[in-house]
């Protein structure tokens, strides 16, 4: 499915019905190429390593996916009405495969979408772009007809090098994907900013130390703790600057209270919710047997929705409109004040901004976002400050919902990127 019919299709249908911002949430991880633009898959270059045999950030194979001149860039981006004033070159786009670990620290493997400018300096900057929400498997960045390549092409085509990881299992990768395990999702992103590097070289367009990192939703969440992670100078990497875009920063203050008292969209919860506690009960068991936690019916059949095959809205349509409805009153209860493993697994997963970064921060948000209310970001912005440093909160507007503050936000982070680069902002 092109981007243009999955935005049309998801707005004109399903999004009426309450759950607007679970689609494309999704899609602005990225934008869908069309399929008149599509490259046929091509042949992987020659391996310098094998699976078995990797090191993490170790590249196993570079597939390239699409080349998009810098109308055909403007023409996409105009799908969803975002803002093409940056837009100075075409893309070329590429799935990389590479080695990485499993939330056990177990070798596996995962790909990851690189793209690079045609056209700009020889040695381009780094862009990590992490994806919002994707409970499909192809939808992630480096996926098929149907996957996310938006804001990826957007920071390419303003010159700068562009690594946006998958995450595990998504993509190529083997396995289910651990949603919101933050730790899992900071190494798959940092080993994908390794294989880059070396695709970079292959390719010739050898790419600079400086990273800048950018992410929506559940990537702006990522963007903050991988930022932490690159902040402590390792693999010869430099962060230049952070811009998170509605990230669920403060799980425990604002993101899970917002599931009970309104503030999130009842039916987007429920995606969510549902998401996040199958997911998680893989890594730190939560419950022996889902009817603990989910009412009939959907205890029977909710993990099975989350297996990378199902597309979202169909998730959605499987799915009742409310938390009170999926869960069991004990579940409910725990929902609305955590504790016990619930409680420990939000606490291991929270707290990406209890830190102190070096680079300029710059966090987004929008004033009518009912799937990551403008407090995440203000309380990241608190928790910053407590350590003496001053991250602006740029608002997308009191009417910019969760799509319409990413379709807003990242045509200003390109450009504060370019600031940052010409030395004009801080």
């Amino acid at each position: 499915m092109t981007i243009t019919q999955h935005s049309k299709q998801l707005r004109g249908q399903w999004l009426r019905r309450g759950a607007a911002a679970v689609a494309l949430a999704a899609v602005l991880g990225g934008i869908a190429a069309p399929a008149a633009l599509a490259a046929p898959a091509a042949r992987a270059t020659a391996t310098t390593a094998t699976a078995a045999t990797a090191a993490r950030g170790d590249l196993l194979s570079v597939v390239p996916l699409d080349t998009l001149d810098r109308d055909q860039v403007v023409a996409e981006l105009g799908t969803l009405g975002i803002d093409p004033a940056t837009v100075r070159y075409g893309v070329r786009a590429y799935r990389l495969t590479y080695a990485t670990v499993d939330p056990q620290g177990r070798p596996s493997t995962a790909t990851g979408l690189f793209v690079l400018p045609r056209g700009g300096p020889h040695r381009p900057d780094l862009v990590s772009d992490t994806h919002g929400t994707v409970a499909t498997r192809d939808d992630a960045p480096s996926g098929g007809a149907g996957s996310n390549r938006l804001t990826p092409y957007l920071h390419a085509s303003a010159g700068r090098a562009v690594a946006a990881p998958d995450y595990l299992g998504l993509g190529g990768g083997p396995g289910s994907h651990p949603y919101m395990d933050t730790r899992s999702s900071v190494t798959a992103s940092v080993d994908m900013l390794k294989a880059a590097r070396t695709a970079a070289d292959r390719l010739g367009r050898p790419v600079s130390r400086d990273v800048y990192a950018t992410g929506f939703s559940q990537g702006g969440q990522v963007a903050m703790a991988l930022g932490r992670e690159l902040s402590r100078g390792r693999d010869g990497l430099r962060l230049r600057a952070l811009a998170p875009m509605a990230g669920p920063h403060d799980l425990l203050g604002t993101e899970f209270p917002g599931l009970t008292d309104g503030r999130v969209d009842p039916r987007v919860g429920v995606f969510y919710l549902s998401y996040f506690l199958t997911a998680q009960n893989r890594l730190h068991p939560l419950y022996e047997d889902p009817a603990e936690v989910f009412r009939a019916p959907y205890a029977q059949a909710v993990e099975g929705l989350f297996d990378g095959s199902h597309q979202v809205q169909d998730i959605v349509a499987a799915l009742p409109a409310t938390p009170q409805e999926l869960l069991t009153p004990q579940w409910v209860e725990n929902v609305r004040s955590p504790r016990g493993a619930l409680l420990e697994v939000i606490r291991a997963n929270d707290g990406v901004c209890d830190w102190k970064p070096a680079a300029p921060v710059r966090l987004y948000a929008g004033g009518a976002d009912t799937d990551v209310p403008a407090a995440n970001s203000r309380a990241c912005a608190a928790d910053l400050a407590r350590h003496g440093v001053r991250a602006k909160v740029v608002e997308a507007g009191p009417d910019a919902d969760h799509t319409a503050t990413a379709v807003r936000s990242a045509p200003q982070v390109v450009r504060w990127f370019d600031a940052i680069r010409q030395g004009r902002s801080s």
